[in-house]
């Protein structure tokens, strides 16, 4: 080989392996292409939605009266002489509570007894008079209008013993109100006023309170949007009727423990507070023992149960401006954000009724990174709630 054509082959070897890389390059793009589409396609879970039946508990704040709560107030002034009772303690309708220094009263009583027993003296020396005229004017011994000037004095000796008797009436009225008893059966709370205090009727401070607890109102607030839902859940034309048709509720005392008794949903106030956009609710607890007690607290649970409900975790909803939203799958697994109406709440589950159907698929998480119209490659057997029985709302 001569000179000349050793030099061609070497410049040719030179090009080609300066070409190789283009060509490595040139041959890529597909491959990588294909990796790319895939790495845009997210694996998210995905869970079909079914029917299933659930309850929702609801737990609204209550305040607990008793079924009559009285202020007990004194009708005379005076001083008060005698306490029967303690703070607490349970008495019987009609029991002596309180006695006020009724010397006063007592006099002022027998006095006006005296006058009406002299009102009705001069009655009968009234009537005396009048008799004995009758016979004379009946012989034209005397004139007829002196009997019936006699007649108009007995006239007015009756109408004066009324007024004794109407004033012995009021003088032992106020005497009786120096012994104060108890209106109903209850338990007595703070007393104020010691022996010996100045008690006036006009006085704002009372001398206790007396409640009955026999039976005890829990009275709670539900919102409007609540209080829509219970129109349409439970039929009857009336609010009486749905009321009937509501089951037992229960209460949680203070101290997380459960009231034994179950009570009724008793009447729903006839208009709304403007202030928090809520009704106000009665609760009726049978309390045989005394252990709920007028200014008591808790919660009153009100479980409303939902057949072939639609059941979605709140991880798989968003809301935006009070409206929430999913995000659904179609047939080639395209999302798209859909718009639900939630009829109930759960610590992690929506009642959906509106907007979804059975058999539909949604996104349950990764939701942050969806928009519309992205293909995701959803992932099998996400979990989901279609298995609940029974949900919790706080």
């Amino acid at each position: 080989m001569n000179k000349k054509l050793r030099n061609r082959l070497i410049r040719m070897s030179s090009v080609i392996g300066m070409c190789m890389p283009v060509l490595l390059y040139g041959c890529g793009p597909g491959n990588d292409s294909k990796d790319a589409a895939m790495k845009q396609k997210p694996s998210l879970p995905v869970m079909t939605v079914n029917l299933s039946d659930a309850t929702v508990t609801t737990y609204y704040s209550a305040l607990l009266e008793g079924k009559v709560n009285v202020e007990i107030r004194p009708q005379v002034d005076g001083t008060l002489q005698t306490i029967y009772v303690d703070e607490g303690s349970f008495v019987k309708a009609g029991q002596t509570l309180f006695k006020i220094d009724d010397r006063v009263y007592r006099e002022q009583y027998n006095s006006a007894l005296a006058s009406q027993h002299a009102a009705d003296a001069r009655l009968v020396v009234a009537k005396l008079d009048e008799e004995k005229l009758v016979p004379l004017v009946q012989n034209k011994v005397i004139s007829e209008i002196q009997l019936k000037t006699a007649t108009a004095n007995t006239h007015a000796a009756q109408a004066a013993l009324e007024q004794a008797k109407a004033a012995t009436r009021s003088a032992q009225v106020n005497l009786d109100y120096t012994v104060i008893k108890a209106p109903v059966s209850g338990y007595i709370g703070k007393i104020p006023l010691r022996l010996g205090s100045l008690v006036s009727k006009n006085q704002t401070e009372w001398l206790t309170l007396l409640s009955d607890v026999s039976d005890v109102y829990a009275y709670f607030s539900m919102s409007e949007n609540d209080f829509m839902r219970f129109r349409q859940q439970y039929p009857g034309a009336a609010i009486q009727d749905k009321l009937s048709q509501l089951p037992p509720v229960s209460l949680i005392l203070s101290d997380g423990t459960r009231y034994p008794e179950k009570g009724v949903i008793g009447s729903i106030s006839g208009q709304f507070d403007q202030t928090t956009a809520s009704v106000r609710i009665r609760a009726v607890f049978h309390n045989p023992h005394g252990l709920l007690r007028s200014g008591n607290t808790g919660k009153v649970v009100f479980q409303s149960p939902f057949h072939d409900a639609l059941l979605v975790p709140q991880a798989a909803t968003v809301e935006l401006q009070d409206k929430i939203f999913v995000f659904l799958l179609d047939k080639g697994n395209k999302v798209g954000q859909h718009l639900v109406t939630v009829s109930g709440k759960s610590g992690n589950n929506y009642i959906v009724s509106a907007g979804l159907k059975p058999g539909d698929r949604i996104v349950t998480a990764g939701i942050e990174k969806l928009k519309d119209g992205m293909v995701i490659n959803p992932e099998k057997g996400a979990p989901g709630p279609e298995d609940s029985k029974a949900l919790k709302v706080k």
